[in-house]
């Protein structure tokens, strides 16, 4: 029997839906089978989404008054069986979301009643069997989402009763045949995530019932037609990303009123918008982001507000185009549902508008990489259901809102690149669902609150470096175990690195630089066994480089500009110079060669600090000398010889540093004053070749060196 071939190729039944399938139970009452009235013939088969696995039995082809095989959303594998070409009376056959694979059975074509064929989310390949053009009955036909080659066959142009049609997400190329343009019933076309070339064919323009057309993620260009609005006005989806047309938007999109999604983003779009959207009574997707819109035109963003008369609007993407000019207040008045509102990486400009406040319904407002100015509204701290904030890299000034904590539902919040002054918010400890926080190079001053480090949802980053921070590293810290990066970098911190970071077990970036950290460089750090970047340059750490830091599984160290002593380790991450700086620390020694440190005396060896002997030897192999006390000048001293190194004084300025000239309050003396950018890599080495050179050389045209402070 044909029912009990098929439960024999399952190999997992879950649900233990065949169990009724047995001598005990009339085989019309088994599970998803359903029978003819008079002969008992199996007319159904539905066993979808019943987590099956296994292969489809031949046999199939025995159940010759099957009028439909729904199999859909299961783990079937294996070849499409040809006996199911026997199935004259077949209508329906959906094996959609399996892993069936092969060919697409060529012998389809004698199930002459078909109407219905969805093999979508398989894992089919070859070409489309030319076969199918036979199927006359055909209204829907889903091939998506296989490995069909080749191009769209031309011939699915001759299935004029075909209403839906939907070959996207395969590894189709070539260009889209003009024949589909016969499908005069056509309302549904997908043909997107191929590699498709070329202009679309005008004749699809005119399938006038084409409600839903999709071609995006191809290679497809040219100029959309002026009239697309006129000759598809009941375009409901209409979804085009990420290919190369060019040219304006036409204005006669606002024709077709049952628009619900326009996606024209990533293409090569230039112009001024001046389609009027508020025509669109049920538009609630408009995308039109990475493009090349705007004209620079004072007015340009007055087509926002067109938008307001769009009350089911909920995602508005306009970012990375051209567009300037300032943001209408009627932005304001836009959808009580708008979730989405991104003008990310224009020109705009102006302060950022209050009424924002009154989107309640704002899940993510992105308005970063402008040159908005004025303060951050405060009213942006209504929007309680915001989960994502970025203002960075404006011109924005004043403080930080308090009303920013309540935004509890924020996970990302990114302010960096403004000039936002005053002290960081205490409120911000409220935003407990918070991943990223980003507040650097701003003007921010003051000390680190504490409620920040309550936020124990800070997983991804904290970055609060370039600021104007004063005070110790909170010992709060170390509650933020789910961190992963940790920036404090250039700012005024002081004192140790607290023992609590050590909670912080999910660290992989840690930056204390440019502060005024002290203390030898603690054990504790061992404990970060996740750490791939630390940088500790630029303090007052003290005392030897712990051996514990060759076993760290570092990719950068950066431990230069400190007052560290003794024998550089040559394991683990010390073994390669590229990725270790412990330049500007005068008493280390040793270290693999290519850091080209002075090498240690076996007394500093033994005891691991340097001797009297080992300085007076590493005087002696200096690579230069003086034969004339140096003089002792202060650093206030030869800022008022060069008058506050200003830049009238300055004389020439090259890779690693200026040089100015200036007059000595002590004696009048004319000098020369070189200032070097330590933190520039190879000034170091420069400043010691040049003094090498100065060093062996005399004429009467080179200047004495007569001190270095």
């Amino acid at each position: 029997m044909a029912l009990k071939a098929f439960k024999a190729k399952i190999s997992k039944d879950p649900q233990g839906i065949l169990k009724s399938w047995n001598d005990s139970v009339h085989f019309c009452q088994w599970e998803g089978i359903t029978c003819s009235r008079r002969r008992d013939r199996v007319t159904l088969l539905d066993l979808s989404s019943r987590d099956l696995v296994g292969s489809l039995s031949p046999f199939i082809g025995n159940l010759s008054f099957l009028q439909e095989i729904s199999l859909s959303k299961n783990s079937f594998y294996g070849g499409i069986p040809l006996e199911i070409g026997r199935l004259f009376r077949l209508k329906i056959l959906s094996l959609s979301n399996n892993s069936f694979g092969g060919r697409l059975p060529s012998n389809l074509s004698h199930c002459f009643n078909l109407h219905f064929l969805d093999v979508s989310g398989n894992k089919l390949e070859g070409k489309v069997p030319v076969e199918i053009a036979s199927m006359s009955k055909l209204t829907t036909l889903y091939i998506d989402k296989n490995h069909f080659t080749g191009g769209i066959p031309p011939f699915i142009g001759n299935l004029t009763n075909l209403i839906n049609f939907d070959t996207s997400h395969n590894d189709l190329g070539g260009i889209i045949p003009d024949a589909l343009g016969q499908l005069r019933s056509l309302r549904f076309l997908a043909l997107e995530e191929n590699s498709l070339f070329g202009k679309i064919p005008s004749s699809i323009y005119n399938l006038s019932t084409l409600s839903a057309f999709t071609i995006s993620s191809n290679e497809l260009e040219g100029n959309l037609p002026w009239d697309i609005g006129l000759t598809l006005p009941h375009l409901t989806v209409f979804a085009m990303w990420k290919n190369n047309f060019s040219g304006q938007i036409p204005v006669t999109f606002s024709n077709a009123s049952k628009l619900d999604t326009l996606q024209l983003q990533k293409n090569k779009f230039s112009g001024k918008i001046t389609v009027p959207f508020g025509h669109l009574q049920h538009l609630r997707v408009l995308l039109l982001n990475h493009n090349y819109l705007g004209t620079g035109d004072a007015d340009e963003m007055n087509f926002l507000t067109s938008l307001v008369n769009c009350s089911k609007l909920r995602y508005l993407h306009l970012g990375i185009n051209q567009f300037h000019g300032r943001l209408p207040k009627s932005i304001a008045n836009l959808s009580s549902q708008l979730s989405f509102l991104l003008f990310a990486k224009n020109n705009l400009f102006g302060g950022i508008p209050p009424g924002l406040g009154n989107l309640v319904s704002l899940n993510d407002l992105r308005l970063q990489e402008n040159q908005f100015t004025g303060k951050v509204p405060k009213e942006i701290g209504q929007l309680g259901q915001l989960q994502r904030l970025s203002l960075g890299r404006n011109n924005l000034s004043g403080e930080i809102p308090n009303s920013f904590g309540n935004l509890t539902s924020l996970n990302t919040l990114f302010l960096e690149q403004n000039k936002l002054n005053g002290s960081i918010p205490s409120s911000l400890g409220n935003c407990q669902k918070l991943e990223e926080l980003d507040l650097s190079q701003n003007d921010l001053s003051g000390f680190i609150p504490k409620e920040l480090f309550s936020i124990s949802s800070l997983s991804i980053m904290l970055d609060l470096s370039y600021n104007h921070l004063v005070g110790s590293l909170p010992l709060e810290v170390g509650q933020l175990r789910h961190l992963g990066s940790l920036y404090v970098s250039d700012n005024m911190l002081l004192g140790e690195i607290p023992n609590s970071l050590t909670g912080c077990t999910s660290l992989e970036v840690l930056h204390l630089d440019r502060n005024h950290f002290r203390g030898s460089l603690p054990e504790f750090l061992s404990s970060l066994r996740g750490i791939r970047e630390l940088d500790l340059s630029v303090n007052n750490f003290t005392g030897k480089i712990p051996q514990f830091m060759a076993n760290l599984a570092l990719e950068y160290l950066n431990l230069s500009f400190n007052n560290l002593e003794g024998e550089v380790p040559t394991k683990g991450i010390f073994r390669n110079a590229s990725v270790v700086l412990v330049e500007g620390n005068k008493d280390i020694c040793g270290g693999i060669p290519e850091l080209r440190l002075p090498k240690c005396s076996i007394k500093a060896t033994k005891k691991g600090e340097l001797s009297h002997t080992k300085r007076k030897n590493r005087d002696q192999s200096s690579r230069f000398s003086l034969k004339e006390p140096l003089r002792q000048l202060s650093y206030q001293s030869l800022l008022k010889a060069t008058d506050g190194f200003s830049s009238t004084n300055l004389l020439g300025k090259g890779s690693f540093g200026s040089v100015y000239k200036g007059v000595l309050e002590e004696d009048g003396a004319h000098v020369a004053v070189k200032v070097l950018d330590l933190l520039y890599r190879g000034a170091s080495k420069s400043f010691m070749a040049e003094c090498e050179a100065l060093k062996n050389i005399r004429h009467r045209n080179l200047v004495k060196i007569i001190t270095s402070c």
